[in-house]
Order: structure tokens, then sequence, then C-alpha cells
């Protein structure tokens, strides 16, 4: 363990090759899904957050993205004329939109996620325990910072 408190530089550069190719593979599972209806990583980014978020508001999506305001409004509009999502208005503030997946919407959602969840159902049942917990918990300290 005392090995990890010295990474060196090459060490951290095979991390984060390892980090971009397990990006890439694990949306490269899904690809042809996203690509039979027409849409992106970018869509697939907010159907995936809608999905776990039902009813999240746009401003709340914002902050969960980190994007402008015109990156995530053009995808919106795309998942509305591809008649994936629904918006409903809220009961106390008319202002705010909260945001749903149609039939249609979690159709697609279920498709991409089981195909990704082969991968990586896969890879953690051939993990022990230990490892399956540490991975979860640095992953969880590189997002965080």
């Amino acid at each position: 363990m005392k090995d990890l408190l010295y990474l060196k530089d090459d060490q951290l550069k095979d991390l984060i090759e390892k980090l971009f190719v397990t990006y890439r593979e694990t949306f490269s599972d899904s690809k042809k899904i996203l690509d039979k209806y027409s849409i992106g990583l970018a869509h697939h980014k907010v159907i995936h957050l809608i999905s776990m978020y039902e009813g999240i508001s746009i401003s709340e999506l914002l902050k969960r993205l980190k994007v402008t305001k015109q990156s995530l409004n053009r995808v919106l509009k795309d998942l509305i004329k591809l008649d994936i999502i629904i918006f409903k208005k809220d009961e106390q503030d008319s202002r705010v939109k909260h945001i749903f997946l149609n039939d249609k919407g979690q159709k697609i959602f279920s498709e991409v996620f089981d195909q990704q969840k082969k991968r990586i159902y896969n890879a953690l049942l051939n993990s022990s325990s230990e490892e399956v917990i540490n991975f979860d918990n640095v992953l969880s300290k590189i997002i965080n910072g």
C-alpha cells in the first residue's frame, strides 16, 4: 500500500489512460443504440440524469452537467423533437420546469443501460468485495477532488 503513496508520473499517466479507455469502452458498447435513435453522448448524459433524478429541474440539471444553458437547451430541444422527454410545471412555482422521460425515453435509457451494465457487472463480478469497495471510494475521491 505504501507504493501508492509514491506514484510516479508514468504511473499516473497510465491511470489516466485507463480512465480514458474505460470511458471509451463503456460508451462504445451503447453507441449502436444511440446511433439508432440519432442521439449522441450529450443526449445520453441528459437521459441518464433524468432517469436517475426523475423530475429534475433544468437548473439542477445544469448544475450536475456543468454545461452552459445554451448547450443544455440544444440537447433538450433535440430530445423534445425525438419525443423522448416531457416537462411538467412545478406546483408551487410555475416558472420551474421538471423533466421526465416518457415511455420512449425510458425504453431508450433501458436499452443503453443494459448494454453498459453487462461490461460493468462482469468487471465487478470478477473482482473481490474489497476491490469493489476500494474502487468506488477512489472514484468518489477523484470526482470530489
